[in-house]
């Protein structure tokens, strides 16, 4: 049996009580042993007053705040699955992953509250709990209960990721997976003292949230920025007060922090590590992030299906500036990780030799048990026993993994994966639009920006102030296309498939 992802808190309060766990910005709110002892009452309020039941799903729409550690741990503690999701979704995103989910519960904070309560209309008895409000502290007044026992197989986190079908998806990660997730931390990524820290300026809901766990595992302090989210000028305050600072963060992220840093003549004071993932670095950004921050940067890559863990690339390697392969090396995404097998494979999953192309498929405890409630796409997405990543690459001799490309057409903005099918079929329901087809588009800032080539109806066209604002009520902003180019018609092949090569081509 795998132990609950929860005595992971209850071991550090023991070892370290007295430390700090939460902070928001400079201010300590929680040391461990208050920390455990909360959340074993609010374990208890979920159960008792919420009358929520093992394997019941607790939704999270909430900004990076303390309480957000508080509400994970605590569906743990309970035996609850947290589904934690993107506070920039719209309403109707958010309803179909309540409904989907069968979600009996949501925690919001107080800017998406309003949110949140709307697409929970119609979802039965499914209570919404703001944290700042009295009906949040009362769940703590109930008696600290024990730690539930999980299966092995049972889901700790529903992660929604959107997929080709234009639907998101449930990946179901479980208490082993988050568990093998959080030592490879240690084995593969960074090691972690108590009493460092960690700051968690990107979404809790995605990869800075998966970290809170080998940070909690070591008793260190999860700090939440008084902004609730990136702030360069922020992040430097944050780094001259606690001490071993580490951070998540997208590439642009990095470059953000790296003008701010050269501008202001800002010292990179305690931070520590900086894991970057989700989205293309290059070489001369790595280069300049060194030489402004110092050799703090480390490199993940993953995806919601294995968590934070297929490959990495250490601090060491980033610094190893004599190695005679040092370019193509930082050109990569680093080696597998402990315990994990990459395959690079042919469309029979037969492996490839090194240097050649083909897709990179995955295999080891951090793999999901599967999609929600999609026993079709689970099968389709790990069949003959690997996890099938949908991403193109090559492995070279010495075992590292270079991206080549995405074979779903996943755009990467700024972080945030961005399915073009979803983005399609949003447009395709304004009754000016005939055809559509999406793509991503380089992009200095973001990495990539979304770009909608549009068909118009004969006698009846759109502008795109129009589009637009079809695309802001329907689906996130971060999402709707910046860009809209008008077409007589779409590239096709014989089959009557659009040719976005082509298309990616005319932008260039």
């Amino acid at each position: 049996m795998v132990p609950n992802l929860a005595n992971l808190l209850i071991r550090s309060a023991k070892a370290y009580p007295g430390l700090p766990a939460l902070a928001l910005g400079c201010v300590t709110i929680s040391d461990y042993a208050m920390l455990a002892n909360r959340v074993a009452r609010l374990a208890s309020g979920l159960r008792d007053r919420l009358a929520l039941r093992p394997n019941d799903r607790v939704a999270l729409v909430m900004r990076n705040c303390p309480a957000y550690i508080e509400v994970l741990f605590s569906c743990w503690h309970a035996g609850l699955a947290a589904v934690p999701i993107n506070v920039k979704l719209h309403s109707d995103e958010l309803a179909y992953i309540f409904q989907d989910a069968g979600a009996r519960c949501c925690f919001v904070t107080a800017d998406t509250a309003e949110g949140a309560a709307r697409a929970a209309t119609g979802t039965g008895d499914m209570h919404v709990v703001d944290v700042g409000t009295s009906g949040y502290a009362a769940l703590a007044e109930f008696p600290p209960m024990a730690v539930t026992a999980p299966a092995d197989e049972t889901v700790a986190w529903l992660f929604y990721t959107s997929g080709t079908t234009g639907r998101p998806k449930g990946v179901m990660l479980t208490h082993r997976n988050l568990l093998a997730m959080t030592l490879n931390y240690f084995s593969d990524v960074d090691v972690i003292a108590p009493g460092d820290a960690i700051v968690h300026a990107a979404p809790m809901s995605h990869g800075s949230g998966m970290y809170i766990l080998p940070h909690v595992a070591a008793a260190a302090c999860n700090v939440a920025p008084d902004s609730g989210g990136f702030e360069p000028a922020e992040l430097f305050s944050l780094f001259a007060v606690h001490r071993g600072v580490s951070l998540f963060a997208a590439p642009t992220m990095v470059k953000r922090l790296v003008a701010h840093g050269e501008s202001a003549g800002a010292a990179a004071g305690h931070l520590k590590t900086i894991v970057y993932g989700g989205g293309p670095m290059y070489v001369a950004d790595l280069k300049r992030a060194m030489r402004v921050l110092g050799e703090h940067l480390a490199q993940i890559y993953g995806q919601g299906e294995s968590p934070m863990t297929i490959t990495a690339m250490s601090k060491a390697i980033h610094a190893d500036a004599s190695h005679p392969r040092y370019e193509q090396r930082l050109a990569s995404v680093g080696l597998p990780f402990t315990g994990v097998e990459v395959r690079v494979a042919d469309e029979n999953d037969r492996p490839l030799p090194a240097g050649e192309v083909g897709e990179i498929l995955v295999r080891g405890d951090t793999v999901m048990a599967g999609y929600w409630r999609n026993r079709q796409a689970s099968a389709a997405t790990l069949r003959n026993g690997w996890l099938h990543t949908g991403d193109v690459g090559s492995l070279d001799e010495e075992g590292f993994l270079t991206l080549k490309d995405r074979s779903k057409d996943v755009i990467i903005s700024g972080g945030s994966n961005i399915y073009p099918r979803e983005v399609e079929e949003v447009l395709l329901r304004h009754p000016a639009v005939i055809e559509v087809s999406v793509v991503g588009a380089a992009d200095a800032e973001w990495g990539e920006s979304v770009v909608a080539f549009v068909v118009s109806r004969p006698g009846a066209p759109a502008t795109a102030a129009e589009i637009d604002a079809h695309c802001l009520a329907h689906i996130a902003r971060f999402k709707r296309p910046k860009r809209y180019v008008f077409v007589a018609e779409l590239p096709k092949n014989q089959t009557g498939k659009v040719l976005k090569t082509e298309l990616r081509k005319l932008l260039a």
